[in-house]
């Protein structure tokens, strides 16, 4: 379908920029998933003292002045240092891009828990007395807030929105910048997924009271997606943000091309708060298909979104094995494994890791899989060994969320 398809159209991939527990860029970030390098790490939380996370190491002031990052938000910071980086990484001349025409779309999973747990944790030392309340909570907790951040940070005066969509927040900040350029509302869009989810204590306190948080003695092994001794999730933070750009422009300014966005869906379950559903998860991988014009059998890797959790992993590869069947050739394989789940960023990241097959022809593993729970058993899932693959032209990448939100965005190796 994608050669009937007029280039003002098709939707590319020109810039990368991203920060993850074992990676800052891209280049380091593949370089670790194929050499089976675990982020995770001990990490100390309020009243919770040691859990496991993933911890980003990135240089908050490559972009921002110390009192920016005083006055803003750790979510902020990361979306800055990683549009920054996407735009640098794009070849594009900033100083000459109209700012009018450019649009931010940034999803997370949630934003402002840990502005009020820090406010409330330090007006408790001063009797609950408001005076001691920052002044800067407001612009630090609106729903905006990250994209909000890079706008400032850049000047960059087009439409920005950040996309309230859990853990589905990735792609769908992919799916809202390939619609904003197709509906010309702008001509370059920065788009992605963040998390700052690591500091907030009440995330942990909530995995825990469920029995979903995940615990290992030694923490690189604590993320074990489809193992039968997985135990649940390790949170995360980081980010991960794409220059997209139409075809036609990208061309004309000869701009290096990662990949092209040629499927998405977005879809709910519409069943439950918290367990996911095999059935609504299986539709938006065949609606994904359907609107880029393939089958099953053209997909080479499909990116999970398995997060370690008993049922969740088991429903996921209903929907995998009700979609790709048995079909050899399939590699499926998990990113979470090696920095946990970083929420908001994790569908950016898990696609980011995968696309540099599209060079190398290697799908990266799943590390900490020494069992196979047989209740997931899909054969194609790559375990602890990177896999080379004959050949990688379409990629399909999962992302799931809680109150039932399903995304699913499908990318191609660059084919003009």
């Amino acid at each position: 379908m994608q050669a009937h398809t007029p280039d003002h159209k098709r939707i590319v991939i020109t810039g990368i920029g991203l920060t993850s527990p074992n990676g800052n860029n891209l280049a380091e970030f593949r370089a670790n998933l194929l050499e089976g390098r675990s982020g995770v790490v001990p990490f100390q939380t309020r009243y919770m003292g040691d859990v496991l996370a993933g911890v980003c190491n990135f240089d908050e002031l490559r972009y921002q002045k110390r009192k920016e990052v005083r006055r803003g938000t750790r979510a902020g910071s990361i979306s800055i240092y990683c549009a920054r980086e996407a735009i640098q990484n794009s070849g594009l001349d900033w100083s000459q891009v109209p700012k009018d025409r450019v649009g931010v779309y940034l999803g997370i999973t949630e934003q402002g828990n840990v502005e009020t747990e820090n406010e409330i944790f330090e007006i408790s030392k001063f009797n609950y007395d408001t005076k001691v309340w920052s002044h800067h909570h407001n612009p630090r907790t609106v729903a905006n807030n990250p994209a909000g951040e890079v706008t400032l940070n850049m000047g960059i005066t087009g439409p920005h929105y950040t996309l309230g969509a859990a853990c589905a927040a990735g792609n769908a900040g992919f799916i809202q910048g390939m619609q904003m350029l197709w509906l010309d509302e702008v001509d370059l869009a920065i788009a992605g997924g963040v998390s700052e989810s690591i500091h907030t204590f009440g995330i942990f306190a909530s995995f825990k009271s469920q029995g979903a948080l995940a615990h290992h003695t030694d923490p690189t092994k604590a993320c074990r997606p489809f193992d039968v001794n997985r135990n649940g999730i390790v949170v995360a933070e980081g980010g991960g943000i794409c220059v997209l750009e139409r075809l036609s422009a990208a061309k004309a300014r000869g701009a290096k091309v990662y990949a092209e966005i040629v499927g998405h869906a977005i879809n709910t379950d519409a069943t439950d708060f918290v367990l996911p559903h095999a059935n609504r998860q299986a539709e938006a991988m065949q609606l994904a298909l359907k609107r880029a014009g393939l089958t099953a059998d053209d997909i080479d890797i499909v990116s999970s979104h398995a997060t370690a959790t008993t049922q969740g992993d088991i429903e996921e590869c209903l929907a995998i094995k009700k979609v790709f069947g048995d079909r050899p050739g399939l590699a499926v394989n998990n990113t979470k494994s090696f920095i946990g789940h970083a929420m908001g960023a994790a569908g950016a990241l898990e696609m980011l890791g995968n696309l540099p097959a599209f060079q190398d022809g290697i799908a990266h593993a799943t590390i900490n899989l020494d069992e196979m729970d047989p209740a997931c058993g899909v054969p194609q899932i790559v375990a602890n060994r990177p896999r080379q693959m004959e050949s990688v032209r379409y990629i399909l990448n999962n992302s799931f969320g809680m109150l039932g939100i399903n995304s699913v965005v499908i990318i191609k190796r660059f084919e003009d």
